[in-house]
C-alpha cells in the first residue's frame, strides 16, 4: 500500500501572530487568493515547532522566537478533505505566536499578499476555520488551557 493511497493523517500547524495593536496576521495565498493565517504541513524530519517557524518565515518572512500551543484540532467531522485526490484528515496544531522579529514580506512564492488585520474588520473570504481560530484565541487567553477539538 502505498502511503495516503487509501487516506491518511495530515499533521500540519497555524501561526497565530498579532502586533504591538493587536492586529492578525493574514496571508493570502496565491493559489486560491484566499486570506488566512500562516500554515502548512509538517515535512520530515523537522519538529512542529520548525515546521511552524518554517511555514511563517515561507509565508510572510518573521522569524517566530516564541509560541504557545493554543489548540489542537482533530475533529474527523470538520478537518477531514479530499484536495489532494484522496482523503485526509487534518491533525492540527494552532500557535499563538509570542514574541516575532523581522520585517513582513507582502508576497513570496506562496502568497500574494500580507497583512496585518482588525480582528474586526478581516477580509470578507476569511475561511470560518480562521475565524474559528480567533474565537479559540480568545478561549485560551481567558482559561489559559489548550483547546482540543
Amino acid at each position: 500500500m502505498i502511503l495516503g493511497f487509501y487516506g491518511t493523517i495530515c499533521v500540519a500547524c497555524r501561526a497565530v501572530i498579532f502586533d504591538d495593536e493587536g492586529k492578525v496576521l493574514l496571508v493570502q495565498r496565491s493559489d486560491n487568493k484566499r486570506w488566512v493565517m500562516p500554515a502548512g504541513a509538517m515535512e520530515l524530519n523537522e519538529s512542529i515547532f520548525a515546521g511552524l517557524c518554517r511555514e511563517v518565515r515561507e509565508e510572510s518572512g518573521l522569524e517566530v522566537e516564541a509560541a504557545e500551543l493554543i489548540a489542537v484540532y482533530s475533529d474527523p467531522e470538520k478537518y477531514s478533505y479530499e484536495s489532494w485526490g484522496y482523503e485526509y484528515q487534518l491533525l492540527s496544531f494552532v500557535f499563538l505566536v509570542t514574541r516575532w522579529s523581522g520585517t513582513l514580506v507582502r508576497e513570496t512564492e506562496e502568497t500574494v499578499d500580507a497583512a496585518f488585520f482588525h480582528p474586526d474588520r478581516l477580509p470578507l473570504d476569511v475561511p470560518p476555520l480562521y475565524l474559528e481560530t480567533l474565537e479559540d484565541v480568545k478561549e485560551y487567553k481567558r482559561n489559559g488551557k489548550v483547546i482540543v477539538k
